[in-house]
């Protein structure tokens, strides 16, 4: 470019004015500023009284060629400064980039400057790169860790980061010793704070300024001294309190979860509800760590809970607390936290829940433990609420499987046996060991076809339930009635002689004059003719043989004139059978 450049050396006065740095101009260089320009490692420059470039060295014309923007900066700088200008940092766009240019301006004795210019990128990166590792590094502290200390040789705190730490301000632990911040229960364990090698990610449990427990992680160097002498420790700690009580909570759920689908393939692996739900109550005690379980269902109809499973201690006798715990627990009240009734009885620690299937109650859960047992906690009271919910549903499956059985085992109009668990049942009984003799009776209905002949079916269907409340009122736990089909039915009598089996016959026929006003006409009355068989144990009859007799000894009442009872042959095994054998014995009705 071309430069307003003048040639020649200008006279230097021995009593010129000393440059900002303590330099006389004469002093730069023996033959003059010119020489001194041209020689300059750096970019050079001298400029007349108006700031006209004198004269530049190569790498100054260089830079005024890439960006001549930063010599008016300098000229306004010399402008306001022209008696000691000191030093010039400014931008400079080179190939190379934006480069940092210090500039050093010594006034002339004509009236003139030198500028004397120094790359400072490099070092002002070098500053610049220092600063954002120390803010970087003061950043990372700050992110990684809660708070950093360091500790004393007497093992005090000697600094903690301005935000202090656990609750505390800085300035309220500067000189504390940290032991007192442990818990009680770390006695006499080493810390991080007074340790004598590297600690790396230790946790430890602190209290806070609060009180409540903090866990911490902390890293710490020691510090010695140069004799080799420990003078303290230095480290970090980051507050993970809130991370460690959120992975023990996912610790507790997944082991609730756990032993909650325990339970729950228990109960589903056995088709048999009543099954799975004894062996429901011995798993619900064990993951509860309980001394026992009891498992109640509520009866259909009817609002008392009756016991259906149970598993290991004795409930101790409580009388009538244990019926208004019971109560309690199925209906409710302002004791319950989270569906849970807790209650506290004699030396018992008890907890119960109730159960439920859509919204319905049908039955409870009743667990206990020993009064110096461990209390409840909400652990325990979770579990609980889970294992009810699948108990309700269980309560339901069994409350199916019982109404199947019914459906399956009795006749679906008068509720007695059917024919097939009859003869199952009968079978059964017969084949037991007994001590005496049984009776079996066989009942068919008399004038039945006039019935539903003169009034309907409906008529017909009345009759035969009425038949059946007959059989059934006043029988034995161990008696069996049943409906063979059509207008026939069936009674045993277990553990019952001919004259026992005579009062029951008489009971019925008299108790078919209840029934007089569902007959047909007057000239056509209900009546029943029964034939009783009696099975004496030892005798290898079987059932067939059994209903034949009883069959052929109700014929026989029938054809004596119906309203009658007859007492079948007895029965003979085939090597002591007589040629001569008794006829039936037909009684009137009373």
């Amino acid at each position: 470019m071309d430069l307003p450049l003048t040639t020649g050396s200008s006279s230097v006065s021995d009593n010129a004015p000393a440059d900002p740095a303590g330099l006389h101009p004469a002093d730069l260089h023996p033959a003059g500023p010119s020489t001194l320009v041209a020689l300059y490692p750096g970019p050079a420059l001298r400029l007349d009284m108006a700031l006209g470039v004198v004269e530049a060295n190569a790498e100054a014309e260089d830079m005024m060629d890439s960006d001549p923007r930063w010599l008016p900066d300098l000229r306004s700088w010399l402008t306001a400064s022209s008696v000691a200008p000191g030093l010039r940092s400014v931008p400079v766009e080179s190939l190379r980039g934006i480069m940092i240019v210090e500039w050093a301006g010594v006034p002339l004795p004509d009236g003139g400057f030198l500028l004397l210019g120094r790359d400072d990128t490099l070092e002002r990166q070098l500053r610049h790169t220092l600063t954002e590792s120390r803010r970087r590094y003061k950043d990372l502290v700050e992110v990684s860790s809660d708070f950093a200390w360091e500790t004393g040789a007497d093992g005090t705190f000697v600094f903690v980061s301005h935000k202090g730490a656990l609750g505390y301000p800085a300035d309220a632990l500067i000189g504390r010793d940290p032991r007192s911040l442990a818990l009680d229960e770390w006695g006499d364990l080493p810390l991080p704070f007074d340790c004598q090698r590297p600690v790396d990610q230790s946790e430890l449990w602190l209290k806070g300024a609060d009180g409540t427990p903090a866990c911490v992680v902390a890293s710490a160097l020691p510090l010695f001294g140069p004799q080799g002498d420990w003078i303290g420790a230095r480290g970090v700690c980051r507050d993970v309190t809130d991370q460690v009580l959120r992975s023990n909570e996912l610790a507790r759920i997944r082991n609730r979860e756990r032993l909650l689908g325990h339970i729950v393939h228990t109960l589903r692996d056995r088709l048999d509800a009543a099954e799975a739900l004894t062996v429901a109550a011995a798993e619900t005690a064990r993951a509860l760590s309980a001394d026992g379980c009891r498992i109640y269902r509520a009866e259909d109809g009817a609002g008392c809970l009756s016991l259906v499973a149970e598993f290991g201690a004795e409930l101790p006798d409580m009388g009538d607390a244990q019926a208004l715990l019971l109560d309690r627990i199925a209906s409710g009240d302002d004791r319950r936290r989270e569906g849970v009734v807790v209650e506290r009885l004699d030396d018992l620690q008890l907890i119960g829940e109730r159960t439920e299937y859509r919204q319905a109650v049908n039955g409870a859960l009743l667990v206990w433990r020993a009064g110096d047992s461990e209390p409840w906690d909400d652990d325990d009271r979770h579990l609980m609420s889970g294992v009810a919910d699948h108990i309700g549903i269980a309560h339901a499956h069994l409350a199916y499987q019982e109404r199947l059985r019914r459906l399956s085992e009795r006749d679906g109009l008068t509720g007695l046996f059917n024919r097939r668990t009859f003869f199952e049942r009968l079978e059964e009984s017969i084949s037991r060991p007994d001590s005496g003799p049984s009776a079996l009776l066989y009942v068919d209905l008399d004038n039945f076809k006039a019935v539903n002949d003169l009034h309907g079916h409906q008529q017909g269907d009345a009759v035969l339930k009425a038949i059946g409340t007959l059989l059934t009122t006043g029988v034995r736990p161990g008696d069996l009635p049943g409906r063979l089909g059509g207008d026939e039915f069936v009674l045993w009598l277990g553990r019952t002689d001919e004259a026992k089996a005579r009062i029951v016959a008489d009971r019925l026929l008299a108790g078919m004059k209840e029934l007089a006003h569902l007959s047909a006409s007057p000239e056509k009355p209900l009546g029943l003719s029964i034939g009783i068989a009696v099975h004496v144990p030892g005798r290898g009859e079987t059932v067939r043989e059994l209903t034949d007799r009883s069959d052929a000894a109700m014929y026989d009442a029938k054809k004596s004139g119906k309203g009658h009872y007859a007492l079948a042959r007895e029965h003979r095994p085939a090597f002591l059978s007589d040629p001569v054998s008794s006829a039936p014995v037909a009684e009137p009705a009373p």
